[in-house]
């Protein structure tokens, strides 16, 4: 039995436009968030956030919410996996691949906070660790606008 080698380039423009309108827009959440993603690929995607006065957790430091960063990183992990899930099916048309984002949810989530969440904008990317037939893993880190890491995760996904 051969193993199909996983698509780690790009994807078609619709494909493309549908994962952004589900993680931007159909996702209130991420929509009030101000989540961007700026990178899908079969194997991770990345995204930003700009700080705003709503996601602000700690108002004597400007300090961004750990509510947020878990939810931004969360959110990431599952894009991914639903990203990895999708180039396993190029032969299906994209139209067809997104209607699989209706299966992934999270089953576990864990967000180590390494430091404060001080700046403008924020960079976050998930790297698939592994997609098997029912769960996805995924790593996830979050940055702040000079490279510094502000928090590391791992999720695991329903992807089936």
């Amino acid at each position: 039995m051969t193993q199909r080698k996983p698509h780690t380039g790009e994807f078609e423009p619709e494909y493309v436009e549908g994962v952004r309108a589900i993680f931007e827009e159909k996702i209130v959440f991420n929509h009030v968030l101000g989540l961007k993603l700026t990178e899908v690929r079969g194997d991770h995607a990345t995204a930003t956030l700009s700080m705003a006065p709503q996601l602000v957790g700690h108002f004597q430091y400007n300090r961004l919410h750990g509510g947020v960063i878990s939810a931004s990183l969360d959110a990431l992990g599952g894009i991914a996996c639903f990203l990895a899930v999708g180039a396993r099916h190029m032969d299906e048309p994209p139209a067809k691949r997104i209607e699989r984002f209706s299966k992934i949810g999270t089953i576990d989530l864990r967000i180590d906070y390494l430091r404060q969440g001080i700046g403008e904008r924020f960079i976050m990317r998930a790297d698939v660790l592994r997609v098997g037939s029912r769960v996805g893993t995924t790593r996830m880190d979050f940055w702040d606008d000079q490279g510094t890491l502000i928090a590391a995760g791992s999720g695991a996904y329903i992807v089936s």
